[in-house]
């Protein structure tokens, strides 16, 4: 008996739905039970070891199971016999029943499938024996082993019931009858054949019951989308998954996910399909796109070109949401191949059409159908069948419009559109949609989003109030769920009914996402590999980067970032900080749950206020730091409603249709498209062209009536919002184009009949194409002439029976001298129209005349703004010598004739020009006259004006070189008609299609022309017209210097070189390390590059670290240090892709020698900086006060650093100690002298090291100091004032601070002072003063202060003159004469008591002096009389000066008030005195007192 394939393959087989329960519980039973087995075996007699080994040999073919099992195809089908594959014992072959074996058969999951198998007898074999008592004993020995079996079988079912049971009541009391999902019965693993079908089951149980989902590669499954290929069944606690018809792309990782109130479990499996070998493909041969159709397959070849034809194609299709619409075709294909069937696509809006639950596709029988179910807004489009054959197709196209289904609500908006889904991440997803064409007669308000977890139908609101702006982040999704979206419309009458749910999306991290859809989760071969690393334990992961603001709206702010590089292996959640700008106060956002994605969404931020951001990265080790915060955000809508479009322009197309036209809205960024608007003229009624916008600026509006009048309007729209109604468009009535609303659809009549050339029998005429084509390309014109002969015209002839497709034709056979007249008429494919008007009469006579004749066909093209190309043909008559040049004239169409001016002075020999210059939206008309020898010829016809403008949707020629160098000219036209072609010219003269210089390719409405070898002969003007359009053409001018700018940009995308910013460069960094770097302008991720120092490459390794970041472009390595083998050339080869670059650095000499002192000196610098240090070394400044300040910059202090000041290496002392809070110690100086020279020395010491920095004030240094004092105390100085005084007058300025070494002059009237003793000059203490003695009106004038500092002279000025100085000479005068006075008026210098007790009977002599000139007139007062002498009282005033006053006895009337009066002419001045006479007897004390008072006095 084999084994399945299946089990010979995986190893994991048995491991995978084999019941771990099952295998615990027979591990316990063999040990309960070993005793007995043994006695049991003991008692029945088994056989010995070698008879078992002989059975055993019996019953395999093969000695033992390798345990590495086979992958060899070649052996899956040899006949292995039957062997159990044990995992979690040994690996070895059953032969017999002993009690060994019968242990190992309890150790294997399969001891229930075998236990059936030993009881049928099959496969057991005994030792041979002959005796009846031995085979008596083997049918005893059988049947009781079969007995004991199942007995203990049946005990094993028992037990585990009972702990099944007891398991399920522990839960139940453990969480009050509610559980979480258990996987009773796991799924497991399957390895198929295509073509075969697989079930998966599992059988679960919970409380409530769980609800169970199936996952292919971590995506749900959906069995209503692929009824033909799954189904799902669940009942009674099992659940099973069928695949039908498994190919390869099944191959994959199925899990069952199982989900109740309580939890979540998974249950994985997975699934291998196999390929039989030498099957063939038996698929239609479709070979691929990109190359041509094989010649193997058909006997045409590569070149082999196939006819499609569509018949009966739909056409322009209406239908309104919730219908079902079908659109077909039958196509014909010529010729018919067999086995090779058209492949058939369908396009909508440009983009392929997959089928879907909403799309569904058909081709049989030569008919190709594509059916639209549930029709929605988004199925609206321009549709498009193309039929592919091999590398030939052809397409047809036709419109599909799609109204509005009813609205719940009267009134309510209609339903918006294109939900999609953006940025999906393990719980976050950003929601876009776009607003819908009707808003229901009221603004919209906002819009609603709902959400849905796949597999169920439980729709959940995600915002409580609308938003207006069209992208909303939803969040709190669950990891590996998959989600479907929906949004509705709200205005002030009700909610819309929703749009089309979105397609489902995981909520999954993008790189689990990336590696799934990437690839399948097992090869091809059937091996399934699975890895687990161990996680990293207590690593908290680091900060994250690139923390950016990537939306932000009044509503929302979006942020993302990119996780931490240092996290392990262990997942991360991640924490959200706001803080309002300007302030360091974070706040957290999400404080209770972490989210597990890379985005984050937050929402009640006050609008208008700035905010910054931050994130920390968390795992079960603890929070990380913080990552770098953003910049400031306002709360605020970004994004702008869009401008409204401009003057929409109505075009008629057909019976039903019109085509619009407009200018796109201005300054309008992330444009959605646009809606259009149609109303009948006076209706009022404005009915929606469209219901999904349109890009571009063009638009067909369908459904219209014949014969009304229509106005339209436009807007734009983008996500945050709608933009207000573009003006009304002119009314147009709706019919058909062709012929301009004439009763046929033919062109009307050419005009402006001419004559090129005559000779004696014929002439040559020409005409101006009609004005209105019909809509149809004209095919040719039919031209009559007759004679005229006395003013009377003859019966009219045709000149050619067939079309003729020039404008431009030889009339033969005419009579000379004869008058003929000429009419014209065009046809197209609706017929012949009206014949133009007759010619004016022309003389069939040889032309004689010298110049040539008229140039004709004048025709513009690329008419633009300010430009317009004019083309020509040569004259048909050149005279009587070739045509040398043309000259053309120009003027405004609405001008006089006089007005036509000259564009070229001189003649051009080109049949082309392009006007330049133009005035923007003027209307011009042109003319041009050939010349030769003889002269300028006649003039051509006039051009139909033109209006200088360029319309709406004009593209230019784009010159392009690929990544192989080849340079090509590209130009687009999205407006062309089914007969349209593109046809390009160098030098407006028709390029062939077998050109040896370029290859021309048009696909769809892209054309382009490549150079095979470009040179100097493809130098000139190339130009793309398409035809049957409006005009659209456009040209490109390829020069000398173009030409060699393209070969340059065409060999470096050839032989690419990276772009360098900068080449490399060397700079040493802050501990004496060399950095070698170099950046490059844009690196891809695949950019790599090489170090070489002296031809030799280095490594990195401890010597050089090594670095290239690709984001920036720079390229770098750094050296620890330099040494002297260093020297040398150090280059950066550089190579991304196959371009490359490289740069190179010389360091010999002494340039080697400068950096690796530099070098040095960094690193000690870097040490020095450790400890305290000086930033700033010391320095001085003088302060407004014309203090010195001496200070310094310190930083890396500590509270324990000391700072120490000396002078002369003298300590000094400092009162207060230092706060190094502001990082700066100073030394203050004041009234700074002389003796204040020196050097002064600042030391900084801790325990990390000291540092000191010197100032020497010394000499020239101090002189400098003393220079900028003497500055500051000169800018102090206070406008110069005048006193006056008794001497004379004085002029002064005070100043902060005087030192000496301020040199103070004095001018007066523009020449220095001469001091003398009249005039002198000094300082007391802050005043700078001028004395002038005894002025004189010579002393008048401007007096400057002059203040030299020793470098620069500064004044002050007075003007002593006028007023100023009559003032101040009057105020002397006065002082003066005061002076005077005081000096010699008379005095009583002293001498006399105020109080003069004294004893009755004693004598009194007092005496003063007097001074006065001239000498005092002195008189005594006694009691205010004058006071005569007398013997008793003798007065004496003696030689001028001396006064004197005796009372020889005193007596009692001698008390009273005394008085002495000096006078002269200067004044007069009293001295009082008072006299106490007392008798000794009764006054004793009194005496006494007197005395000592008198003494005192």
């Amino acid at each position: 008996m084999s084994l399945p394939f299946y089990q010979k393959r995986h190893q994991h087989y048995d491991r995978g739905y084999r019941s771990t329960e099952l295998q615990s519980t027979l591990s316990q039973y063999q040990h309960e039970e070993k005793r007995h087995s043994a006695a049991h075996s003991s008692h029945l007699g088994i056989s010995s070891h070698k008879s078992i080994e002989d059975t055993s040999y019996k019953m395999s073919p093969r000695a033992k199971r390798s345990k590495t099992l086979a992958t060899v195809p070649d052996k899956e089908n040899e006949d292995l016999g039957y062997v159990v594959p044990v995992f979690r014992g040994r690996q070895q072959h059953v032969s017999g029943i002993t009690d060994t074996e019968e242990e190992r058969i309890k150790e294997t999951a399969g001891y229930v499938a075998r236990r059936n198998l030993f009881s049928s007898g099959e496969g057991i074999s005994v030792s041979r024996s002959t005796s009846s008592s031995e085979a008596h004993s083997e049918s005893y020995q059988k049947k009781s082993r079969s007995v004991s079996i199942r007995e203990k079988a049946e005990r094993l079912a028992l037990k585990k019931t009972l702990e099944d049971t007891e398991e399920f009541h522990k839960k139940i009391n453990e969480d009050t009858l509610l559980h979480a999902p258990v996987f009773i019965i796991k799924t497991r693993s399957h390895t198929v054949w295509e073509k075969q079908n697989v079930k998966f089951h599992c059988t679960v149980s919970g409380w409530p019951e769980p609800r169970v989902t199936w996952y292919k590669n971590n995506v749900p499954i959906n069995e209503q989308l692929h009824p033909e290929k799954y189904k799902i069944e669940s009942g009674y606690g099992l659940h099973s998954l069928e695949i039908f018809n498994c190919d390869f792309e099944d191959t994959a990782q199925y899990h069952a996910s199982a989900m109740n109130v309580k939890g979540e479990n998974s249950s994985y499996a997975s699934l291998v399909v196999k390929r039989y070998k030498g099957e063939l493909d038996v698929s239609p041969l479709t070979p691929p796109k990109s190359e041509p159709f094989s010649f193997c397959v058909t006997p045409y070849g590569f070149s082999t070109k196939f006819d499609i034809h569509f018949v009966d194609s739909f056409g322009v299709s209406f239908g309104k949401e919730g219908e079902t619409l079908s659109l077909g075709s039958t196509v014909i294909v010529h010729p018919t191949i067999k086995r090779f069937q058209p492949e058939i696509q369908w396009y909508r809006n440009g983009a392929l059409v997959t089928p879907s639950k909403w799309v569904s596709t058909h081709w049989s029988g030569g008919h190709a159908s594509l059916t639209l179910r549930h029709l929605n807004k988004e199925d609206e489009g321009l549709y498009t069948l193309r039929v592919v054959m091999g590398e030939y197709y052809d397409q047809y196209s036709a419109y599909v419009f799609v109204r509005d289904g009813e609205p719940e609500v009267e009134g309510a908006p209609a339903a918006p559109l294109d939900v999609e889904c953006l940025d999906a991440n393990k719980d976050y997803v950003i929601i876009s949609w776009k607003q819908p064409a009707v808003d229901g007669g009221s603004q919209i308000l906002g819009y609603f989003i709902d959400r849905c977890e796949v597999g169920t139908s439980h729709w959940t609101q995600c915002n409580d109030t609308p938003v207006k702006f069209a992208r909303f982040p939803v969040t709190g999704l669950i990891e590996g769920r998959s989600y479907i979206f929906r949004v509705r419309a709200v205005n002030k009458t009700g909610i819309s009914r929703p749009s089309r749910v979105s397609e489902p999306v995981a909520a999954l991290d993008p790189a689990d996402r990336a590696r799934i859809r990437s690839r399948p989760s097992a090869p091809w071969t059937g091996q399934i590999i699975v890895t687990e690393e161990e996680p990293s334990e207590g690593i908290i992961p680091g900060p994250p980067s690139n923390l950016t603001v990537t939306e932000a709206t009044k509503n929302y702010v979006v942020l993302s970032w990119k996780p931490p590089q240092l996290r392990g292996h262990e997942g991360v959640m991640y924490y959200v900080e706001k803080s309002v700008a300007g302030t360091e106060n974070w706040q957290r956002v999400n404080t209770e749950i972490p989210v597990k994605s890379p985005r984050f969404a937050l929402f009640d931020l006050a609008e208008g206020k700035s905010y910054s951001f931050r994130v920390r990265s968390c795992n079960s080790a603890g929070v990380g730091e913080p990552s770098e915060a953003t910049e400031s955000t306002v709360v605020g809508d970004i994004l702008d409603i869009p401008n409204p479009p401009s003057d929409p322009v109505p075009t008629r197309n057909t019976d039903t249709s019109v085509v619009l036209t407009w200018k796109e809205s201005k300054d309008t960024r992330e444009l959605v498209g646009y809606y259009i608007e149609a109303s009948i003229s006076g209706s009022g009624q404005w009915e929606p062209c469209n219901n999904n916008p349109v890009k571009g600026t063009r638009f067909i509006c369908h459904g219209l009536l014949t014969g009304e009048q229509y106005i339209f309007r436009v807007r734009a729209v983008n996500a945050a919002g709608l933009s207000g109604f573009s003006s009304d468009s002119e009314p147009i009535e709706v019919k058909a184009a062709i012929g301009g609303g004439l009763p046929h659809a033919v062109p009307s009549a050419p005009y402006d009949i001419t004559v090129l050339e005559s000779v004696r029998d014929s002439m040559v005429i020409t005409w101006k194409q009609p004005k209105v084509t019909g809509g149809v390309e004209i095919q040719g014109y039919y031209i009559n002439y007759r004679e005229v002969a006395n003013d009377v015209p003859g019966k009219w002839r045709e000149a050619n029976v067939k079309s003729i497709s020039d404008r431009a034709y030889r009339v033969m056979n005419l009579k000379e001298n004869i008058i003929y007249q000429y009419q014209v008429a065009a046809c197209n494919i609706a017929g012949v129209g009206t014949p133009s008007q007759p010619s004016k009469p022309f003389k069939c006579e040889e032309w004689t005349i010298a110049v040539p004749g008229p140039p004709h066909e004048l025709s513009l093209t690329e008419v633009r703004s300010t430009s317009m190309v004019l083309l020509w043909k040569s004259p048909v008559y050149t005279g009587r010598t070739p045509v040398t040049g043309f000259y053309v004239d120009v003027k405004e169409a609405d001008a006089p004739e006089e007005t036509w001016r000259g564009v070229n002075e001189k003649p051009t020999s080109n049949t082309y020009i392009k006007l330049q210059n133009l005035k923007e939206g003027v209307k011009y008309v042109l003319r041009v006259r050939a010349m030769n020898q003889a002269g300028v010829g006649k003039i051509s016809d006039v051009t139909d004006p033109v209006l200088a403008q360029t319309k709406p949707g004009t593209k230019e020629v784009v010159v392009e070189v690929d990544d192989d160098g080849v340079i090509s000219l590209n130009f687009e036209c999205d407006q062309l008609t089914p007969d349209s072609k593109f046809v390009w010219s160098k030098n407006y003269e028709a390029i062939g299609d077998d050109s040896s210089r370029v290859d021309i390719e048009t696909k769809g409405g892209k054309t382009k022309i490549s150079f095979k070898d470009p040179s100097e002969e493809d130098i000139g003007i190339y130009s793309c017209v398409v035809t049957e359009t409006d005009g659209i053409s456009s040209s490109y001018t390829i020069d000398e210097e173009e030409l060699k700018r393209l070969l340059q940009l065409s060999h470096d995308n050839k032989f690419p070189v990276i772009p360098l910013k900068s080449g490399l460069a060397v700079e040493i960094l802050e501990k004496g390390q060399v950095r070698f770097w170099m950046q490059a302008e844009k690196l891809s991720a695949a950019a790599k590059a090489n170090y070489v120092f002296n031809d030799k490459e280095i490594q990195h390794g401890e010597k050089y670290k090594m670095n290239l970041d690709s984001k920036t472009g720079i390229i770098e390595m750094v050296m620890e240090k330099l040494e002297d083998e260093d020297e040398g050339t150090f280059t950066f080869q550089l190579q991304d892709g196959k371009a490359t670059n490289q740069s190179s650095l010389v360091l010999i000499g002494d340039v080697f020698d400068k950096l690796k002192k530099e070098a040095r000196f960094q690193r000690q610098e870097w040490i020095r900086k450790q400890g305290p240090h000086f930033v700033e070394y010391l320095g001085w400044e003088v302060t407004p006060e014309c203090n010195v300040l001496l200070k310094s910059k310190v930083a890396n202090m500590k509270n324990d650093t000391s700072i120490t000041w000396y002078k002369d290496e003298m300590e000094i002392m400092v009162d207060e100690k230092h706060d190094f809070k502001d990082g700066v110690c100073t030394l203050l100086i004041t009234e700074i002298t002389r003796k204040d020279a020196g050097i002064y020395e600042l030391i900084l010491k801790d325990d990390r090291g000291k540092d000191k920095s010197v100032l020497k004030l010394v000499d020239s240094a101090f002189d400098d100091l003393m220079t900028a004092v003497c500055r500051v105390i000169a800018g102090t100085a206070t406008p110069v004032k005048i006193q006056s005084n008794e001497e004379g007058i004085r002029l002064y300025s005070f100043v902060n601070y005087y030192v000496e070494d301020l040199k103070v002059s004095w001018g007066h009237n523009e020449s220095k002072i001469k001091y003398t003793d009249r005039v002198k000059s000094g300082v007391t203490g802050e005043m700078i003063w001028l004395q002038i003695n005894e002025p004189t009106p010579n002393d008048k004038g401007k007096y400057v202060l002059e203040m030299f500092d020793g470098k620069d002279t500064h004044t002050k000025s007075l003007d002593l003159s006028g007023q100023a100085y009559d003032e101040a000479f009057a105020e002397f005068q006065r002082l003066k004469a005061a002076a005077i006075a005081e000096k010699n008026r008379a005095r009583v210098i002293g001498g006399l008591p105020d109080v003069v007790t004294i004893q009755e009977g004693k004598a009194l002599n007092l005496t003063c002096n007097i001074w006065g000139d001239p000498v005092p007139e002195v008189t005594w007062l006694k009691n205010e009389r004058e006071l005569t002498g007398d013997d008793h009282c003798i007065l004496k005033f003696e030689s001028g000066k001396y006064a004197s006053f005796t009372i020889t006895t005193v007596s009692q009337s001698d008390s009273g008030k005394y008085c002495i009066r000096a006078k002269n002419k200067y004044g007069t001045e009293t001295n009082d005195f008072t006299v106490s006479v007392f008798n000794p007897e009764g006054e004793e004390p009194a005496q006494e007192e007197a005395q000592t008072d008198a003494n005192k006095k």
